[in-house]
């Protein structure tokens, strides 16, 4: 038999609170509890929070072909400005506008009738000079020998003389003719003085053209090869020739290569050489001009193209090569980058930029051989913290990275 025994009433109240409590206690354990983990959110228990990933390039120095890109201008290495040397009118056109051309073609021919009957009289002219000789000469002879026997007197042989000496002189007249006349014919055929593209023309058959006109009939250009007219700073040129002085920068050869970059952004194919210096800096704009010569076999450059001419200046030796990517600037504009040191912290230095080559910068100072500059992650770390290095590799070409090694 089961006996009900009521309870005090002040202790049914500190039991429903007691309840109460270890359920919402019980409740907030399963929220902030994982299955089978600790709280999320949180360290794990038992080891240290997981560091942050940066990846690395290790940089050591390395002979550095020093290069400057500088504007240019492409010229035909060789100009002919077609013009008339003898006057009349033109009879035909010759050639195709536009097209190439070899030295010596007919280009043009002009109306040769008068020129040829001016060059039959001049033949005429000297046939006739010619036949007087041979009377003149033997009555010089004549005279010879009469004057020897006394039976003339010596003024008559003297007149013989000048007589002959006339005649002979008549026909290297009559000869100058003939050759003046041949080549005011042969100006009726206006030919290509040079191989090379020609222009379109500028007039038509029928036109009356003049030999002293100062218009031109077309112009001639040889583009192949090809000048380029490259323009570069005179400030520049001394800090190279201080720095060959010093031995940092060491010239190979004489024959600078150079390389085209095109308004599109790619690069010419064929690679030039370095010709001339103008030995005068322009007083207006403080540069001197250099020249290279290109084969253009496929005439890709014409003349009046802008280019950017890619000149190699020298090598540097022990030089340091930073990826552009690492690099950023303060907010004083001085290029920094980070590193990783060898007890796997962050530290940021100050470099000083000498130039760019490819996708690198050129470092002057502030670089030490085996640095560990961090190429990607930069954004998520902050100097003093403790990081884990990933090597990376970057394509040379495209400055992207192309694989990443193990932790380190």
């Amino acid at each position: 038999m089961w006996v009900h025994i009521p309870a005090p009433v002040g202790s049914s109240k500190i039991a429903l609170a007691a309840g109460a409590l270890a359920l919402v206690l019980g409740l907030s354990a399963c929220k902030e509890s994982g299955p089978g983990g600790p709280p999320s959110g949180g360290p794990r228990l038992g080891g240290p929070a997981p560091r942050a990933e940066v990846s690395v390039v290790v940089l050591h120095p390395q002979s550095v072909v020093i290069t400057a890109d500088l504007p240019g201008r492409t010229s035909a290495s060789l100009v002919s400005e077609v013009r008339p040397q003898v006057t009349g009118l033109i009879r035909e056109r010759l050639f195709k506008e536009g097209c190439d051309v070899k030295a010596g073609d007919v280009l043009y021919t002009i109306e040769p009738a008068s020129y040829k009957a001016s060059y039959d009289n001049a033949l005429a002219a000297l046939a006739q000079a010619q036949a007087a000789i041979p009377n003149a000469q033997n009555k010089a002879q004549r005279y010879a020998t009469l004057v020897q026997q006394k039976a003339i007197a010596k003024q008559d042989y003297d007149d013989a003389v000048a007589t002959l000496n006339q005649a002979k002189a008549a026909v290297a007249i009559a000869e100058a003719s003939v050759s003046t006349a041949k080549i005011n014919l042969d100006f009726t055929k206006i030919t290509a003085p040079i191989s090379g593209r020609i222009d379109r023309s500028s007039l038509t058959p029928g036109a009356l053209v003049s030999a002293n006109q100062t218009a031109l009939l077309t112009t001639i250009r040889t583009i192949d090869p090809i000048f380029v007219d490259i323009t570069q700073s005179a400030t520049r040129f001394l800090q190279l020739r201080e720095a060959m002085r010093k031995g940092v920068l060491k010239i190979s050869g004489d024959n600078v290569r150079v390389r085209l970059r095109l308004d599109d952004g790619g690069f010419y194919p064929l690679e030039g050489t370095m010709e001339a210096r103008e030995d005068n800096v322009s007083q207006t704009t403080g540069t001197y001009t250099l020249r290279a010569v290109f084969p253009n076999p496929d005439h890709l450059l014409l003349p009046g193209m802008y280019v950017r001419a890619v000149v190699e200046q020298g090598v540097q030796k022990a030089s340091f090569l930073a990826p552009q990517r690492a690099v950023t600037h303060d907010t004083r504009g001085e290029p920094v980058a980070l590193f990783v040191d060898d007890d796997g912290k962050v530290e940021s230095r100050t470099l000083k930029i000498g130039g760019s080559v490819g996708h690198n910068w050129l470092v002057e100072s502030g670089l030490n051989d085996g640095d560990r500059i961090v190429v990607e992650g930069s954004m998520k770390v902050r100097p003093g913290q403790e990081v884990a290095a990933v090597e990376a590799v970057i394509d040379e070409t495209t400055g992207e990275i192309v694989s990443r090694g193990a932790r380190r």
